[in-house]
């Protein structure tokens, strides 16, 4: 059935998410067999960078950290929206804390400076927010994958495969729960 029989992962959509960035993990951690749930500021439909819809089946007042086991915070212009919600910025953080897996690629990183979980962390991102990261205490390098600790970093779409199989590997080396 897959790795991740068991796990439940929200995968983070907001207004100009980047494609590639939502649709590739979403897709994959369901063929690894985890239940995978789009999660927006509200329970609506969104339109990616170039108009392709994603509905999201959660809302920011509707997310709990204790039923998901990680969370993916994809690109493109939506993690500015995404920061803009309290409720998610705070999911993000207690997903920290919690130890689960929290992963962010290209400007996903933006949600990972606004929940100020990135002081003493290595992270990489799309350079164009290398400083942020910096600045939020993170030490950035320019790799297509970075792991430290709970925390899952990639640059851009050219790093999804290397980005999936860190997620998939942190994730099926967990119990289930």
């Amino acid at each position: 059935m897959g790795k991740l029989k068991g796990k439940r992962i929200a995968v983070l959509v907001a207004d100009l998410y980047q494609e590639l960035e939502f649709w590739y993990p979403y897709l994959r951690l369901i063929e690894e067999g985890a239940e995978v749930m789009a999660v927006g500021p509200e329970r609506r439909m969104y339109k990616s960078k170039l108009g392709y819809p994603a509905k999201a089946a959660l809302g920011a007042d509707e997310v709990k950290v204790e039923v998901f086991d990680a969370v993916v915070i994809p690109g493109g212009y939506a993690p500015d929206y995404l920061r803009r919600k309290r409720e998610l910025v705070e999911f993000v953080r207690e997903m920290a804390q919690a130890g689960k897996v929290v992963a962010a690629i290209c400007h996903g990183g933006w949600m990972l400076c606004s929940a100020r979980v990135v002081q003493g962390k290595r992270v990489t991102s799309f350079y164009a927010i290398r400083d942020d990261l910096e600045n939020a205490g993170a030490t950035w390098v320019d790799e297509p994958v970075v792991v430290d600790g709970n925390i899952i970093t990639s640059r851009v779409p050219d790093d999804l495969p290397s980005f999936l199989r860190e997620i998939i590997s942190a994730l099926s080396s967990e119990p289930d729960g």
